[in-house]
């Protein structure tokens, strides 16, 4: 599990390194579903909290790589050719999305199918919706019930 204090030195270096550290900024936020974020409009990195707690070093290490390659590249750059050979010449080595563990014991609605898959959704949901997993269509036969769950605020904090 990486330390928040380690993973904070970590962006702030790699935003000595590669970017200008009087107009680029790192901090932690709230997400609980994305792993980073890169803010052109701001000029300030992210990471979640909640995610960077639970990865590994060379995860997050991965995650700060991700992003600062965003913030060379520019915000029109996207997932593109140019984001992609900034991101590899910085040692990135994954891909345009992290597929890592979410917070999803953090989620006040939990869903679940007629054949037991659960999901996790952060906001009410406002619609039905079926299992992805069941059928790639929506399909009546695999309608997801919800419910609301308690989820004790405050459970990570750093």
């Amino acid at each position: 599990m990486a330390d928040l204090l380690r993973v904070r030195g970590w962006a702030n270096a790699l935003i000595a390194l590669y970017l200008d550290p009087a107009a680029w900024s790192f901090g932690f936020d709230n997400a609980k579903t994305r792993a980073g974020l890169c803010n052109h409009t701001t000029k300030h990195i992210s990471v979640s909290k909640y995610l960077a707690s639970r990865y590994e070093d060379d995860e997050i290490h991965q995650i700060l790589l991700h992003e600062v390659a965003h913030a060379i590249a520019g915000a029109k750059a996207g997932h593109g050719a140019k984001w992609r050979a900034i991101a590899a010449d910085l040692g990135y080595e994954g891909g345009r999305l992290h597929h890592g563990e979410t917070a999803s014991e953090l989620a006040p609605w939990v869903g679940v199918c007629p054949n037991g898959h659960q999901h996790y959704r952060y906001r009410k949901p406002t619609r039905p919706s079926a299992c992805g997993i069941c059928s790639r269509r929506f399909d009546p036969r695999f309608v997801i019930e919800w419910r609301q769950r308690a989820v004790a605020r405050g459970a990570i904090s750093r």
